[in-house]
């Protein structure tokens, strides 16, 4: 009997230690808020474990807990979505320009304006452009990523070709892109030779002098040096049309190859020329990249220059590339955008972000220039960068040359910005004809990016379909809400 009543005893006594200590240790404190943040990767097995290790860092900095979920790259979208319509709890959610006006529309995200009093050290860390750019009606619904947050387009010239023939790289006129192909093309003798050789997949340049009103439609735009931001459908516009010619032209002639519209990707170390958003430091990886793949049709070492073609612009495309919002059922809004300071402004917490913890993922190291840089011990940290938080508190990696971050930073202080920044295209009023032109405008797309279809036989013949679809009403639609903004947008600016 007595040996009954010792055990009853006991548990509740075993019970109550262990609360106890789960109380003294952190690891299990109730009133610890834990901030859930969803990002995209490959929703590794180890996120528990990493997420407990970078919540030692938090609790103590700012004293809240970290619990990070990733969507899958094939289902985050659908992921995403399911999760604002049902209502699903979360506190911090990764978003982009493709989803992120949508979900802000939609009530999804939090106003962060009336709390930006509560981080200031995070609205002071980037440029005021970028606040703009993830701005509705004058009210901030996300975290931009500060990283190279201004458009630059650049085009790739492998010189190990180029240096063979005496044209001058840096004049961006298609006309010398003309002179410098068929030049190469005679030059190289190989039925395998394609000075252009590109993928539907690849950028391509024939709006880049046109800011897009919408990512779904981007034969809508305005001239970027438009005061007036008249919108225009660019394949009307002769600039388009001359370089749609050209490409054509090219892909008759065998400089771009002749399968460009159907393939999605092109060999590495067969890519003489192409375009990229980028800064010149990626020239490097891009050589790297290529030098993996196998030597050039010249049996050469490929090296890469770069020369820019246009930008820097700040627009609101750019600006959205990479996004953190706080949901609007979040019950930790603030210590949620103090996590979000944290990232954008610790570089011991950026670095553990990016990196992984100290002695397991990373080591430090310093380079013979006496810069510290990150050596990767293994590849188990999952999560992804570009999703993380402001690039230029972050250590870079030993692998990352001099002054590579530094052109990015340059490029965003130089950059203009457009007369549209901060301005977002609401289609609902038009949503019916947005889709019905959008999938006009992809069965000619392909064909016409490539060089592969006549631009003076099938433009004429997709402008007329797009005109039955409604893109004249479209146009007069954003016309109207832009004249909105920037009279609004003037009316601030006279305020302040």
């Amino acid at each position: 009997m007595s040996r009954k009543k010792v055990s009853f005893l006991f548990i509740p006594v075993v019970l109550l230690c262990v609360l106890m200590l789960n109380v003294c240790s952190g690891s299990g404190r109730s009133d610890v808020p834990v901030i859930i943040w969803w990002q995209i990767g490959n929703n590794s097995v180890f996120l528990p474990q990493f997420s407990k290790q970078l919540s030692e860092y938090t609790e103590a900095k700012i004293g809240v807990r970290l619990e990070i979920r990733q969507g899958t790259w094939g289902n985050s979208s659908q992921r995403f979505n399911a999760m604002i319509n049902t209502g699903e709890y979360f506190d911090i959610m990764f978003t982009d320009v493709n989803v992120f006006t949508h979900f802000s529309t939609l009530g999804a995200f939090a106003d962060l304006s009336t709390l930006m009093d509560v981080v200031p050290e995070l609205y002071h860390s980037m440029p005021k452009e970028l606040w703009k750019g993830v701005s509705l009606d004058g009210k901030i619904f996300g975290i931009p990523t500060y990283k190279d947050s201004a458009a630059t387009q650049f085009v790739f010239w492998d010189a190990s070709i180029t240096e063979k023939i005496d044209f001058d790289i840096t004049d961006n006129s298609w006309e010398n892109w003309d002179s410098i192909f068929r030049t190469m093309k005679v030059y190289v003798e190989s039925p395998r030779f394609f000075p252009y050789n590109m993928s539907r997949n690849d950028a391509e340049l024939v709006f880049t002098n046109y800011v897009e009103i919408t990512a779904m439609l981007p034969v809508l735009g305005v001239q970027f040096d438009d005061p007036l931001a008249r919108v225009v459908l660019t394949l009307e516009q002769p600039d388009v049309i001359e370089r749609y010619r050209y490409l054509n032209r090219w892909f008759e002639d065998g400089i771009i190859n002749s399968d460009a519209n159907m393939t999605y990707s092109v060999p590495e170390n067969h890519r003489p020329f192409f375009t990229s958003q980028a800064w010149p430091g990626v020239a490097r990886a891009y050589s790297d990249n290529a030098n993996r793949a196998g030597r050039n049709v010249l049996n050469k070492e490929i090296r890469y220059i770069p020369v820019q073609y246009f930008g820097p612009l700040f627009s609101t495309t750019s600006i959205q590339g990479s996004i953190n919002s706080i949901s609007i059922n979040s019950r930790h809004k603030e210590e949620a955008l103090k996590l979000l300071q944290l990232v954008n402004t610790d570089p011991v917490f950026r670095d553990m972000m990016s990196y992984g913890i100290e002695g397991e993922h990373f080591e430090y190291v310093y380079m013979e220039d006496g810069r510290r840089a990150v050596h990767r011990l293994n590849n188990l940290w999952p999560l992804i960068n570009y999703q993380i938080g402001n690039y230029f508190i972050l250590t870079p990696e030993n692998t990352v040359p001099v002054g590579y971050w530094d052109e990015v930073r340059y490029l965003n202080e130089t950059a203009f910005s457009s007369y549209l920044l901060g301005f977002t295209f609401d289609i609902t009023r038009v949503e019916a004809e947005v889709i019905n032109c959008r999938n006009t405008w992809e069965r000619f797309n392909f064909d016409l990016k490539t060089g592969a279809a006549n631009p003076d036989e099938n433009l004429p013949v997709l402008i007329a379909e797009l005109e039955r679809k409604g893109i004249r009403r479209i146009i007069a639609e954003a016309q109207r809400q832009i004249d909105v903004f920037l009279n609004t947008d003037l009316k601030h600016i006279s305020a302040d």
